[in-house]
């Protein structure tokens, strides 16, 4: 198996978005509630609904894509799906990593640099 690394970044992937995807979901309202009071003295104070949607379709895509890249990547080295699962992903995460210096929160913002790298490392392999 020539893949082994490529194929646990995009089930990592998976996991983490298809679970931030599955929170948002099922704790929509907890989540819209603590994010407004998140973003209260930003220019986004009265779009978070709207964001949130945003972020979930997105993240549903990343978490999709990586989970039917790992496959393809298993069964035939194929590396389109997991390629664009990695780049959904980096684009989700840049959009938290916004949010978060929009809000001043400079260790939720570090937060997410440990998971772009990866991320980032994903695309390269799958490039």
């Amino acid at each position: 198996m020539n893949n082994v690394a490529s194929i646990l970044l995009l089930a990592f992937l998976a996991l983490t978005f298809l679970q931030s995807g599955y929170e948002k979901i099922f704790y929509w309202k907890d989540n819209v509630d603590w994010l407004k009071e998140h973003f209260a003295k930003t220019p986004l104070k009265n779009q978070v609904p709207l964001a949130l949607m945003h972020l979930l379709i997105l993240e549903l895509i990343s978490g999709i894509l990586c989970v039917v890249g790992g496959i393809q990547l298993f069964t035939n080295n194929g590396r389109e799906f997991g390629f664009y699962g990695a780049i959904f992903s980096c684009i989700c995460l840049l959009m938290m990593l916004f949010g978060q210096r929009l809000a001043k929160d400079y260790d939720g913002a570090r937060t997410i640099v440990i998971y772009f790298i990866p991320a980032v490392m994903a695309v390269y392999w799958l490039n």
